[in-house]
């Protein structure tokens, strides 16, 4: 039974790195309140956003794009999508990562944004068995991170595509006032991690990097070259912006005949079977995250969130979840062997963590410089 749950959010004691002040507070909040100080949303915000897309439409004054918008046909970068267009008149490239589990709905809504808005789309596919061996390999490895093969794909995806183009500027539609922030034990991306754990469970060869073809290759030397040296940046312009969900969702669902996918990240119908996991292994509960970070931002009330913490998502349909098995290449039965494993985190695996513990003042300049998201530098070193 829970024993403490925040008396501002409904984030509690089951969240890792989680700590309470005097009052009950969480240390999420407080991250929350630093993030809204550093990153404003009022016309101080806006300023700022301005003088972003200022300096992105400088540096491509020569070029076919100004940026690219990664797109899933989810609500968050939709709207980014028609802010790009509309609002702030960037000539933008669209990029989708397919890992094979697209929500029809979702690609409904990718194909009629591009075309009602003129946007070029590019969607990137990485071989089909490599993608499914990568998903079982997460799954023996008996990790939360479940989708570690989809993460590492859509950054690949982005940074290949802007060096063949010659892009500096990747707009992402996340925003900490709507999705919080995932505790490492419960996200941790890396790109090692993910070889060690195929080296140890998969069979198929991920292959050479290449800089435009660059699979699912993205250690750290690889984002030191595309941050870095190739100076490609990371821009997030809804931490700039009144970012209301419902207030977009009309937005969108008018002027791009945008249809609901039926909850948040279901673009992807293999989040149906990562809730499950998450909820009868684990004992993860990302929505809780992400609704705290709502109530946070006043666009839930507190008692809405805190009924939903004691709900099985519906997003966790039984077609959904057997067809996800079925398709990766598992029977039931060895799934449910799978279930049975000791549980187990980034930590039991070799992975990147000790070397970016020693890279934290070249991981905060890099942040402060928009190179990398800053609240990577806040996940890792202040969480």
């Amino acid at each position: 039974m829970v024993k403490q749950i925040c008396t501002r959010c409904v984030q509690n004691e089951t969240v890792p790195g989680i700590r309470f002040d005097k009052d009950g507070v969480c240390n999420f909040c407080h991250l929350h309140d630093d993030l809204c100080k550093k990153y404003p949303n009022d016309e101080v915000g806006q300023k700022r956003l301005e003088k972003i897309i200022s300096d992105i439409k400088i540096k491509a004054k020569n070029k076919e794009f100004d940026c690219i918008v990664g797109v899933s046909g989810g609500r968050d970068s939709t709207y980014l999508l028609y802010n790009a267009v509309k609002r702030w008149r960037l000539r933008v490239l669209a990029v989708h990562s397919d890992d094979w589990f697209d929500n029809p709905i979702a690609t409904d809504n990718m194909k009629k944004a591009v075309s009602k808005l003129g946007v070029k789309f590019i969607s990137v596919r990485y071989p089909k068995e490599l993608a499914y061996e990568l998903k079982r390999d997460f799954l023996k490895a008996s990790v939360p991170d479940l989708n570690m093969g989809t993460d590492i794909a859509i950054a690949t995806s982005l940074y290949s595509t802007a060096v063949k183009y010659g892009i500096k500027a990747i707009l992402i539609g996340q925003s900490f006032r709507t999705e919080g922030i995932k505790p490492l034990e419960w996200s941790f991306f890396d790109g090692k991690y993910l070889k060690t754990v195929h080296n140890i469970f998969g069979t198929i060869p991920l292959g050479k990097w290449t800089p435009e073809e660059p699979g699912y290759n993205l250690g750290l030397k690889e984002l030191f070259y595309y941050t870095v040296i190739k100076q490609i940046k990371t821009i997030l312009p809804n931490y700039y912006i009144n970012y209301v969900r419902k207030d977009a969702e009309e937005i969108i669902t008018k002027e791009l005949g945008w249809v609901y996918t039926g909850a948040h990240y279901f673009d992807d119908l293999y989040h149906s079977l990562i809730k499950y996991i998450h909820r009868v292994k684990f004992g993860v509960d990302l929505n809780m995250n992400s609704d705290s970070a709502l109530v946070r931002s006043g666009q839930m009330d507190r008692e809405v969130a805190l009924k939903r913490t004691k709900e099985i998502y519906h997003i966790e349909k039984q077609d959904v979840i057997e067809e996800c098995i079925k398709r990766i290449g598992m029977t039931q039965q060895e799934f449910e062997t799978i279930m049975r494993f000791p549980v187990k985190s980034f930590r039991n695996y070799d992975t990147s963590y000790n070397m970016i513990k020693l890279c934290k003042y070249p991981i905060k300049m890099l942040a402060s410089f928009n190179l990398v998201p800053s609240i990577t530098y806040k996940k890792y070193f202040e969480f």
